[in-house]
Protein backbone atom coordinates (compact mmCIF):
# COMPACT_ATOMS: atom_id res chain seq x y z
CA UNK A 1 0.00 0.00 0.00
CA UNK A 2 1.09 3.94 -0.38
CA UNK A 3 1.47 5.36 2.88
CA UNK A 4 -0.88 8.47 1.70
CA UNK A 5 -4.19 9.87 0.30
CA UNK A 6 -4.03 10.40 -3.30
CA UNK A 7 -7.21 10.49 -5.71
CA UNK A 8 -7.01 7.71 -8.66
CA UNK A 9 -8.78 8.50 -11.85
CA UNK A 10 -9.14 6.32 -14.54
CA UNK A 11 -9.83 7.44 -17.83
CA UNK A 12 -10.90 5.80 -20.95
CA UNK A 13 -9.33 8.14 -23.33
CA UNK A 14 -6.52 10.33 -24.23
CA UNK A 15 -8.31 13.57 -24.21
CA UNK A 16 -10.01 12.70 -20.46
CA UNK A 17 -6.71 11.83 -19.61
CA UNK A 18 -5.21 15.15 -19.88
CA UNK A 19 -7.94 16.86 -18.53
CA UNK A 20 -7.89 15.77 -15.72
CA UNK A 21 -4.11 16.17 -15.30
CA UNK A 22 -4.78 19.19 -16.36
CA UNK A 23 -7.15 19.60 -13.41
CA UNK A 24 -5.60 17.97 -10.75
CA UNK A 25 -2.44 20.18 -11.31
CA UNK A 26 -4.35 23.06 -11.09
CA UNK A 27 -5.65 22.12 -7.83
CA UNK A 28 -1.85 21.56 -6.80
CA UNK A 29 -2.31 17.49 -6.40
CA UNK A 30 1.27 16.86 -8.37
CA UNK A 31 -0.54 14.61 -10.23
CA UNK A 32 1.62 11.56 -11.93
CA UNK A 33 0.45 9.34 -15.33
CA UNK A 34 0.47 5.61 -14.33
CA UNK A 35 1.26 3.19 -16.21
CA UNK A 36 2.64 -0.19 -14.73
CA UNK A 37 3.03 1.59 -12.14
CA UNK A 38 5.99 -0.82 -10.02
CA UNK A 39 8.13 2.26 -9.94
CA UNK A 40 5.98 5.33 -8.70
CA UNK A 41 4.21 2.33 -6.04
CA UNK A 42 8.39 1.59 -4.49
CA UNK A 43 8.88 5.39 -4.67
CA UNK A 44 5.64 5.91 -2.63
CA UNK A 45 6.55 3.48 -0.43
CA UNK A 46 10.24 4.59 0.15
CA UNK A 47 8.76 8.41 0.97
CA UNK A 48 10.64 9.49 -2.24
CA UNK A 49 7.41 10.55 -4.47
CA UNK A 50 3.97 11.96 -2.54
CA UNK A 51 1.58 12.47 -5.85
CA UNK A 52 -1.62 13.86 -5.00
CA UNK A 53 -3.20 12.21 -7.76
CA UNK A 54 -2.07 9.58 -10.01
CA UNK A 55 -3.98 9.07 -14.02
CA UNK A 56 -4.07 4.94 -15.08
CA UNK A 57 -3.24 5.42 -18.73
CA UNK A 58 -3.96 1.48 -18.78
CA UNK A 59 -7.75 1.66 -20.09
CA UNK A 60 -6.83 4.12 -22.93
CA UNK A 61 -7.19 1.47 -25.59
CA UNK A 62 -4.38 3.51 -27.67
CA UNK A 63 -1.87 2.89 -24.99
CA UNK A 64 -2.76 -1.08 -25.76
CA UNK A 65 -1.81 -1.71 -28.86
CA UNK A 66 0.93 -4.05 -30.12
CA UNK A 67 1.03 -5.58 -33.37
CA UNK A 68 1.79 -4.21 -37.41
CA UNK A 69 0.36 -1.91 -38.93
CA UNK A 70 1.34 -1.06 -42.41
CA UNK A 71 5.21 -0.20 -42.46
CA UNK A 72 5.07 -0.09 -39.12
CA UNK A 73 5.22 -1.85 -35.34
CA UNK A 74 3.39 -0.03 -32.88
CA UNK A 75 3.66 -0.99 -29.66
CA UNK A 76 1.31 1.15 -26.84
CA UNK A 77 2.99 2.41 -23.90
CA UNK A 78 0.57 0.48 -21.09
CA UNK A 79 1.93 -2.58 -22.99
CA UNK A 80 4.10 -4.77 -20.37
CA UNK A 81 8.09 -5.81 -20.80
CA UNK A 82 7.36 -9.36 -20.68
CA UNK A 83 4.52 -8.89 -23.77
CA UNK A 84 6.47 -7.45 -25.66
CA UNK A 85 9.33 -10.20 -25.07
CA UNK A 86 6.74 -13.22 -25.52
CA UNK A 87 5.30 -12.00 -28.74
CA UNK A 88 8.62 -12.04 -30.58
CA UNK A 89 7.28 -9.31 -33.00
CA UNK A 90 11.00 -6.99 -32.51
CA UNK A 91 13.42 -9.61 -31.38
CA UNK A 92 15.81 -6.81 -30.30
CA UNK A 93 13.42 -5.44 -28.16
CA UNK A 94 12.45 -8.36 -27.04
CA UNK A 95 15.80 -9.45 -25.77
CA UNK A 96 16.22 -6.15 -24.08
CA UNK A 97 12.92 -6.50 -22.08
CA UNK A 98 13.64 -9.97 -21.16
CA UNK A 99 16.66 -9.01 -19.38
CA UNK A 100 15.43 -6.18 -17.08
CA UNK A 101 14.74 -7.48 -13.88
CA UNK A 102 13.37 -10.61 -13.44
CA UNK A 103 10.32 -12.01 -14.91
CA UNK A 104 7.72 -11.31 -11.91
CA UNK A 105 8.26 -7.64 -12.44
CA UNK A 106 8.58 -8.28 -16.39
CA UNK A 107 4.70 -8.68 -16.27
CA UNK A 108 4.28 -5.48 -14.36
CA UNK A 109 6.56 -2.86 -15.88
CA UNK A 110 5.15 -1.09 -18.74
CA UNK A 111 7.40 0.06 -22.23
CA UNK A 112 5.96 3.51 -20.95
CA UNK A 113 7.25 2.98 -17.24
CA UNK A 114 10.42 1.43 -18.24
CA UNK A 115 11.43 4.99 -20.84
CA UNK A 116 9.90 7.38 -18.45
CA UNK A 117 11.30 6.30 -14.79
CA UNK A 118 13.93 7.33 -12.59
CA UNK A 119 15.76 4.87 -12.64
CA UNK A 120 18.78 5.50 -14.70
CA UNK A 121 19.33 2.71 -16.78
CA UNK A 122 16.09 2.70 -19.14
CA UNK A 123 17.35 0.16 -21.37
CA UNK A 124 13.94 -0.37 -23.46
CA UNK A 125 15.28 2.70 -25.27
CA UNK A 126 18.49 1.17 -26.82
CA UNK A 127 16.67 -0.41 -29.13
CA UNK A 128 14.80 2.36 -30.12
CA UNK A 129 17.61 4.64 -30.10
CA UNK A 130 19.00 2.51 -33.12
CA UNK A 131 16.05 1.77 -35.19
CA UNK A 132 14.45 4.97 -36.01
CA UNK A 133 11.69 4.76 -33.83
CA UNK A 134 9.07 7.43 -33.44
CA UNK A 135 6.74 8.13 -30.08
CA UNK A 136 3.06 9.60 -30.36
CA UNK A 137 2.41 11.75 -27.54
CA UNK A 138 -0.18 12.83 -26.11
CA UNK A 139 -0.78 16.15 -24.23
CA UNK A 140 -2.48 19.58 -23.71
CA UNK A 141 -2.28 20.53 -27.29
CA UNK A 142 -3.36 17.17 -28.84
CA UNK A 143 -1.42 14.08 -30.58
CA UNK A 144 1.65 14.39 -31.71
CA UNK A 145 4.59 12.38 -33.50
CA UNK A 146 8.06 12.50 -32.81
CA UNK A 147 11.15 11.21 -33.68
CA UNK A 148 12.29 8.95 -30.85
CA UNK A 149 15.82 10.21 -30.53
CA UNK A 150 14.66 14.16 -30.37
CA UNK A 151 12.70 13.39 -27.05
CA UNK A 152 15.04 11.19 -25.29
CA UNK A 153 18.07 12.84 -24.52
CA UNK A 154 19.32 11.32 -21.15
CA UNK A 155 15.76 10.76 -20.18
CA UNK A 156 12.41 11.65 -21.53
CA UNK A 157 12.02 15.60 -22.81
CA UNK A 158 8.32 15.68 -22.24
CA UNK A 159 6.29 18.76 -21.65
CA UNK A 160 4.12 19.08 -18.96
CA UNK A 161 1.29 17.32 -19.19
CA UNK A 162 2.17 15.19 -21.91
CA UNK A 163 2.69 11.53 -22.06
CA UNK A 164 3.81 8.57 -23.98
CA UNK A 165 0.88 7.05 -26.21
CA UNK A 166 3.10 4.41 -28.57
CA UNK A 167 5.94 3.89 -29.82
CA UNK A 168 6.44 3.35 -33.70
CA UNK A 169 9.23 1.12 -34.97
CA UNK A 170 9.87 0.91 -38.74
CA UNK A 171 8.75 -2.91 -39.86
CA UNK A 172 12.14 -2.47 -41.80
CA UNK A 173 14.51 -2.29 -38.77
CA UNK A 174 12.52 -5.17 -36.32
CA UNK A 175 14.26 -8.24 -38.08
CA UNK A 176 17.73 -6.40 -38.92
CA UNK A 177 20.83 -8.56 -37.16
CA UNK A 178 21.63 -7.24 -34.35
CA UNK A 179 23.79 -7.69 -30.74
CA UNK A 180 22.53 -7.24 -27.33
CA UNK A 181 25.64 -7.74 -24.34
CA UNK A 182 24.52 -6.83 -20.78
CA UNK A 183 27.06 -7.78 -18.20
CA UNK A 184 25.99 -7.21 -14.57
CA UNK A 185 27.78 -7.51 -11.32
CA UNK A 186 25.37 -10.65 -9.89
CA UNK A 187 23.68 -11.99 -13.12
CA UNK A 188 21.72 -10.84 -16.44
CA UNK A 189 18.51 -9.71 -14.17
CA UNK A 190 20.65 -6.96 -11.87
CA UNK A 191 21.43 -3.09 -13.15
CA UNK A 192 23.56 -3.48 -15.89
CA UNK A 193 27.20 -3.07 -15.29
CA UNK A 194 27.56 -2.59 -18.86
CA UNK A 195 24.46 -2.98 -21.86
CA UNK A 196 25.70 -2.63 -25.30
CA UNK A 197 23.25 -2.74 -27.97
CA UNK A 198 23.98 -2.45 -31.46
CA UNK A 199 21.93 -3.02 -34.59
CA UNK A 200 23.32 -3.74 -38.16
CA UNK A 201 21.38 -1.77 -40.59
CA UNK A 202 23.14 -2.77 -44.68
CA UNK A 203 27.11 -2.80 -43.68
CA UNK A 204 27.04 -0.14 -41.10
CA UNK A 205 26.83 -0.52 -36.88
CA UNK A 206 24.57 1.45 -34.56
CA UNK A 207 25.49 0.50 -31.20
CA UNK A 208 23.94 2.10 -27.94
CA UNK A 209 25.00 1.91 -24.59
CA UNK A 210 23.89 2.26 -20.57
CA UNK A 211 25.26 1.23 -17.26
CA UNK A 212 28.30 2.47 -18.87
CA UNK A 213 27.90 6.00 -17.34
CA UNK A 214 24.90 7.43 -15.79
CA UNK A 215 22.16 7.76 -18.99
CA UNK A 216 21.69 5.83 -22.11
CA UNK A 217 22.87 6.90 -24.88
CA UNK A 218 23.88 6.74 -28.69
CA UNK A 219 26.97 7.87 -29.93
CA UNK A 220 27.60 8.39 -32.93
CA UNK A 221 31.11 9.31 -33.20
CA UNK A 222 31.73 5.76 -32.11
CA UNK A 223 29.79 4.82 -34.90
CA UNK A 224 31.65 6.23 -37.37
CA UNK A 225 35.12 5.20 -35.54
CA UNK A 226 33.84 1.34 -35.73
CA UNK A 227 32.21 1.86 -39.26
CA UNK A 228 35.69 2.71 -40.89
CA UNK A 229 36.97 -0.10 -42.73
CA UNK A 230 39.83 1.56 -44.00
CA UNK A 231 41.36 0.76 -40.42
CA UNK A 232 41.57 -2.39 -38.72
CA UNK A 233 39.45 -3.88 -35.84
CA UNK A 234 41.85 -2.91 -33.51
CA UNK A 235 42.33 0.59 -35.24
CA UNK A 236 38.53 1.23 -34.92
CA UNK A 237 38.31 0.22 -31.07
CA UNK A 238 41.21 1.92 -30.16
CA UNK A 239 39.45 4.99 -32.02
CA UNK A 240 35.78 4.11 -30.92
CA UNK A 241 37.13 4.06 -27.22
CA UNK A 242 39.01 7.06 -27.05
CA UNK A 243 36.13 9.41 -28.38
CA UNK A 244 33.38 7.72 -26.09
CA UNK A 245 30.92 10.78 -24.95
CA UNK A 246 30.50 10.06 -21.82
CA UNK A 247 32.79 9.06 -19.17
CA UNK A 248 32.49 5.17 -17.35
CA UNK A 249 31.44 6.04 -13.44
CA UNK A 250 32.22 3.98 -10.56
CA UNK A 251 29.05 2.64 -8.06
CA UNK A 252 28.61 -0.49 -6.10
CA UNK A 253 27.91 -2.69 -9.31
CA UNK A 254 31.82 -1.59 -10.51
CA UNK A 255 34.98 0.76 -10.89
CA UNK A 256 35.03 3.08 -13.55
CA UNK A 257 37.99 1.38 -15.15
CA UNK A 258 36.49 -2.39 -14.79
CA UNK A 259 33.29 -0.48 -16.81
CA UNK A 260 35.61 0.65 -19.49
CA UNK A 261 38.34 -2.51 -19.51
CA UNK A 262 33.92 -4.54 -20.26
CA UNK A 263 33.40 -2.14 -22.47
CA UNK A 264 36.28 -2.83 -24.77
CA UNK A 265 36.16 -6.60 -24.52
CA UNK A 266 32.16 -6.52 -25.64
CA UNK A 267 33.03 -4.36 -29.00
CA UNK A 268 36.13 -6.51 -29.70
CA UNK A 269 33.65 -9.29 -29.33
CA UNK A 270 31.22 -7.67 -31.52
CA UNK A 271 33.92 -6.28 -34.69
CA UNK A 272 34.80 -10.01 -34.71
CA UNK A 273 31.57 -11.36 -34.73
CA UNK A 274 30.54 -9.17 -37.56
CA UNK A 275 33.69 -8.85 -39.43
Amino acid sequence: MIPANFIYIRPDCLSQAAIAFAQMQKEGRAPLYYGGGSEIITMARAGSISPGAVIDIKSIPECNVLGLSGDKLIIGAAVTLSTIKESRLFPLLGTACGRISDHTNQCRITLGGNLCGTIIYREASLPLMLSDAELLLYGPEGAKICAFNTIFNRRMQLKPGEFVVQVHIPATAINLPYIHVKKAAQEKMDYPLVNVTALRVGEEIRVAFSGFGSYPFRDFEVERALNDRGNSPKSRLDAAMAILSQQAHTDSEGSGAYRVFVLRNILEGMLEEWR
